[in-house]
């Protein structure tokens, strides 16, 4: 993405020391912030940025098209396992095209709310019964200009999913998921390259999809040269279910078994996270391996409330994801990370602002590849995401606690990589977001 060299006069923004107010932000024509004035006069030539003004918000956990199940899984109640078999109905439907068509309006959508980053944890690469397309990453292609359509920046995590639970074969529409081995994935994987908005990463799905003894060779194939590793991530202990699986087959816990393999670390990520022993903790912690918390897919599957708070305290960066986008809401996610630890505890204050900041923020973006990203400083990517401090939730808010009042309805402007992608919450390319969700939801079930 390139721009044209401007500046931004903010109300307030919130600069790596805190939020500060008056703060000119100047970007070059590469799209980076190369200057940045707190309590700064507005020039005539600025831009206005009217409120509180954030760095680009990363969504660490996507599921694309688990949106079109938005509104239609709460018949009867049910569990999580009866809500995938929905998910599966909606999977075995969806080709290249609606994939691209349903993205593009979800990419879109979370461009509205302030998201200029995501991670999709992507395991639907091939075709009905598990053929194969001409190009064997066409459904991760999909996914690749769907982001760009929408204006945001997009970390591929191509999933590796072997098996339908811990020595069980894959069957019906999870045929689409599979590569056959670590091997078969790594050789079609290869073929995908980082370009400006993309980076490649992986994934294993968890550990009932990915048998222990392809661990090592998925840990050695997104190790780069010179020992560094691209992001990979993980589902990990969502279900007591898994950890229960996992214990009956290995004779470990689903976190042991990826610290074992060689799978824990910095650069990978543990989604969810939910169920762990004090042991798990930390493991997680003393291998820096980032936490994702989904928490209001976590409530809406009636999953649990993961030990967030003992997760920061042994060392592990959080991070947030909308998950299946039962809600697109950064802000929500952010607040209820707060709100549930105060449920399951009885105390208010669990998590300082600054740290609710971090995880939409700098430690999502990490998590993703981007550590350049998340922060409103000389060097960064400049995205800002503006937050209006009048609408009829946040009026009266101090703008340092607007987070906890604010919602994604209320992010007025945003800029990516310099670029203005949403102002006056319209969609600058996207138009009518609404519309475009309305239709390509409805094409995937029309299918």
């Amino acid at each position: 993405m390139r721009c044209v060299e401007r500046s931004w006069w903010c109300e307030y923004a919130w600069l790596p020391e805190g939020p500060v107010a008056g703060v000119r932000v100047q970007v070059g024509h590469d799209g980076v912030i190369a200057r940045v004035e707190g309590g700064a006069l507005r020039h005539d030539d600025d831009s206005i940025l009217a409120g509180l003004v954030l760095p680009g918000l990363a969504n660490v956990h996507s599921h694309a098209f688990h949106r079109a199940l938005r509104g239609r899984t709460h018949a009867e109640g049910g569990t999580f396992w009866t809500w995938r078999e929905r998910m599966y109905a909606l999977a075995s439907r969806l080709d290249p095209d609606t994939y691209y068509d349903l993205a593009a309006a979800v990419y879109s959508e979370m461009a509205l709310s302030g998201i200029t980053c995501v991670g999709e944890f992507h395991y639907l690469h091939h075709g009905p019964g598990g053929a194969r397309y001409g190009d064997l990453n066409a459904m991760s292609e999909a996914l690749r200009e769907a982001a760009r359509f929408a204006g945001i920046r997009l970390t591929l995590l191509d999933t590796v999913y072997l098996s339908a639970g811990i020595g069980v074969p894959l069957e019906g529409v999870q045929r689409r998921f599979d590569d056959g081995d670590a091997e078969g994935w790594a050789n079609r994987v290869c073929s995908m390259q980082d370009d400006e908005t993309t980076r490649v990463g992986a994934a294993l799905h968890s550990v009932r999809a990915v048998p222990a003894d392809q661990l090592e060779d998925i840990v050695d194939a997104v190790t780069m040269d010179g020992g560094e590793r691209r992001p990979l991530h993980v589902h990990l202990s969502e279900q007591a279910a898994e950890n229960a699986a996992c214990l009956a087959s290995y004779g470990v816990t689903p976190t042991r078994l990826l610290a074992d393999h060689g799978v824990l670390g910095p650069s990978t990520t543990a989604v969810h996270a939910t169920h762990l022993t004090a042991q798990d903790i930390d493991l997680l912690g003393a291998t820096r391996t980032t936490a994702c918390i989904c928490p209001t897919t976590e409530r809406d599957l009636a999953d649990g409330i993961g030990p967030a708070r003992a997760l920061a305290d042994a060392g592990s960066p959080l991070a947030l994801g909308t998950d299946q986008h039962a809600l697109l809401d950064m802000l929500e996610e952010a607040r209820a990370l707060e709100m549930h630890e105060r449920l399951s505890s009885g105390i208010r204050g669990r998590f300082e602002l600054p740290e609710l900041i971090r995880a939409m923020t700098t430690s999502g973006h990490a998590a993703l590849g981007w550590p350049e990203a998340g922060r409103i400083a000389v060097g960064a990517p400049a995205d800002l995401v503006c937050i209006r401090l009048d609408s009829v939730r946040t009026a009266g808010a101090l703008p340092e606690q607007a987070v906890l009042a604010a919602t994604a309805s209320d992010v007025d402007t945003v800029v990516c990589d310099g670029r203005v992608i949403v102002a006056d919450r319209y969609h600058q390319t996207a138009g009518d977001v609404a519309k475009l969700l309305t239709s390509a939801v409805s094409r995937c079930w029309r299918n």
